[in-house]
């Protein structure tokens, strides 16, 4: 390890070539007027980013670079290696413990004295790595404040408290005189801190799920779930109650599912979680769904249509009556394209209502109502009084069952526009799925208008996207000659290592037209429904992740992973 003076780094970098002669003229100027120090002013007046003034300082230093990522690291080996004021007050975090080794990240090179202090109070031999300060604050930020909460929390607990897991298993100490409740500070800033790492995370969906030893909290980003925390087991209750009672729900009902929904902010902004319930061997499992509007509510130009999908779409959304179906699995972004054709089309002149289960985000800028089973409120009743209430528009949530789709279709032959969804996987085979529900031909010819099939594809990160020789098989995959460029992310930080960033969806588009109400008249198979489709030009679900992947908007692996089968 050398010791590196921050006076000389600035000249460093102009020996390397990481800044030009006349930016370093301009550092200096700026360092004679400014009391910051030199490497926080090297990044903040933009002289060089942070990321590469740390990498920089780890190639002089002759110690390796650790960029931190946070979902990376185990909960247990931070928090519990060294005490939170301690790597607070010093700027340093331990993210790995390995036969008998730790690994110790730091933003500034520790003294013989200092690095002689932590190895004697941890008894262990240290390794040393260069972090960014913002890298090593977030995770400060990020574990050791639910960390303390968590620890607040257990103290409120007199002995071993009760473990509710469940009817398969329950372990019961008679020596507990009371559990900790929902209200008490520490588990609500407990909820808060894993509500806010979701945020900062850009998670879609948080998995609190109960277990026999602890309760694991899981975070699905860009589609993959990753695993962030490890909590103990007798807070599972308490921080489940926090849940259940800011979503609305009833706290002592554990034996069955509930629904609800909780609102909050991040960074000024709302924020919408719709909260699920389900009872599991080991407890309640919870799963959050975190609703950003500005996801949910887009312009359809930039959700993921080609130029002839765009204008078959919007020709379907745009008539005056008829059944539009959006089809595809859980999870792939049918409610987000829903949402923003309601969006597009609406106005003044249109009542537009939405008869959903739940309510996936309460706007106002339509109507929305909210299925209740236990009152009898169900879609075909719901939709029975809507065509009471002059509408112009009505989205269905779901399809589910004959009576669901023949009221969906009477209302679209009494000059409404209905849109809906469907869970099938292409769109042909929606057509099939409708009849096979016991749907006449004659109400799939008079009604239907067209069908969107739909997947969601991560792309390729931004930050580091490069060119790259595919192999055989993606060759064959994508149909390009052998010795064809492509581009993939190479993993930086910004993308966690992945290569990927944010997501974007592949269409089929099914325009319900002459030669297919024909089909549609005589029961034609699936494949002949889909030759026909094909013949008028429409591209299917692979051929327009294959588009994707020749734009470099996404991986040949990522379209493999998504349209498995074929499709």
């Amino acid at each position: 390890m050398r010791t590196i003076s921050p006076e000389a780094v600035p000249d460093t970098l102009l020996r390397d070539g990481l800044i030009s002669e006349s930016v370093f003229n301009r550092f200096q100027r700026l360092a004679e007027n400014s009391s910051e120090d030199t490497l926080s002013l090297l990044v903040s007046s933009g002289i060089i980013s942070e990321e590469k003034l740390y990498k920089h300082l780890a190639e002089l230093s002759g110690i390796p670079y650790s960029d931190l990522d946070p979902l990376d690291l185990d909960y247990q080996v931070v928090t519990e290696s060294l005490p939170g004021a301690y790597a607070q007050a010093r700027g340093i975090v331990a993210f790995n413990e390995e036969a008998g080794r730790i690994s110790i990240a730091v933003s500034t090179l520790p003294t013989p004295v200092q690095i002689d202090d932590m190895e004697n109070m941890l008894g262990k031999e240290i390794v040393f790595y260069l972090s960014r300060p913002r890298a090593i604050d977030k995770v400060i930020r990020q574990f050791y404040g639910l960390h303390s909460s968590i620890r607040a929390a257990e103290k409120e607990l007199t002995g071993d408290d009760v473990v509710d897991i469940g009817n398969l298993e329950r372990y019961v100490d008679s020596t507990a005189d009371r559990s900790i409740e929902p209200t008490d500070k520490p588990v609500i800033n407990a909820v808060n801190h894993l509500f806010q790492h979701a945020f900062e995370e850009r998670a879609s969906d948080i998995h609190i799920e109960p277990h026999r030893e602890n309760t694991i909290v899981r975070f699905r980003i860009d589609g993959i779930l990753h695993l962030v925390y490890k909590l103990p087991k007798k807070l599972h209750f308490a921080i489940t109650s926090r849940i259940k009672m800011i979503a609305g729900l009833n706290i002592a009902e554990k034996r069955r599912p509930q629904d609800g929904r909780i609102r909050t902010h991040y960074e000024g902004k709302p924020v919408e979680m719709r909260c699920s319930t389900v009872p599991v061997s080991f407890g309640e499992k919870i799963v959050l769904r975190i609703l950003d509007p500005a996801i949910l509510m887009q312009d359809l130009s930039v959700l993921g249509f080609d130029q002839r999908d765009m204008i078959i779409y919007r020709e379907m959304i745009s008539t005056p009556n008829g059944l539009v179906l959006v089809t595809g699995p859980t999870g792939s972004g049918k409610t987000t394209t829903l949402y923003s054709s309601l969006i597009t089309i609406s106005s003044e002149q249109n009542n537009i209502v939405t008869i959903e289960d739940p309510v996936e985000f309460v706007t106002d800028e339509f109507n929305q109502i909210s299925v209740k089973k236990a009152i009898d409120l169900t879609f075909v009743n719901a939709l029975r009084y809507v065509l009471r209430q002059d509408p112009d528009i009505i989205m269905i949530g779901e399809i589910r069952d004959r009576e669901t789709a023949v009221s969906a279709m009477r209302s679209a032959l009494t000059g409404h526009l209905v849109l809906s969804t469907l869970h099938t996987n292409d769109t042909a085979s929606t057509v099939v799925r409708l009849m096979d529900m016991g749907i006449e031909p004659y109400l799939l010819v008079s009604t239907l208008r067209g069908i969107v099939a739909q997947r969601l594809v991560r792309s390729i990160c931004p930050h580091c996207r490069e060119e790259y020789i595919p192999d055989r098989t993606e060759c064959e995959i994508a149909g390009i000659e052998p010795g064809t460029k492509l581009i993939r992310g190479a993993g930086c930080r910004e993308c966690r290592n992945t290569g990927y960033k944010g997501r974007v969806a592949i269409f089929e588009v099914m325009n319900v037209d002459e030669d297919i109400r024909r089909s549609f008249a005589r029961r034609a198979t699936l494949d002949e429904i889909r030759e026909i489709a094909l013949s008028a030009g429409m591209v299917t679900l692979r051929e327009a992740g294959i588009r994707k992947v020749l734009d470099g908007v996404t991986t040949v692996s990522e379209l493999v992973r998504v349209t498995a089968g074929g499709i």
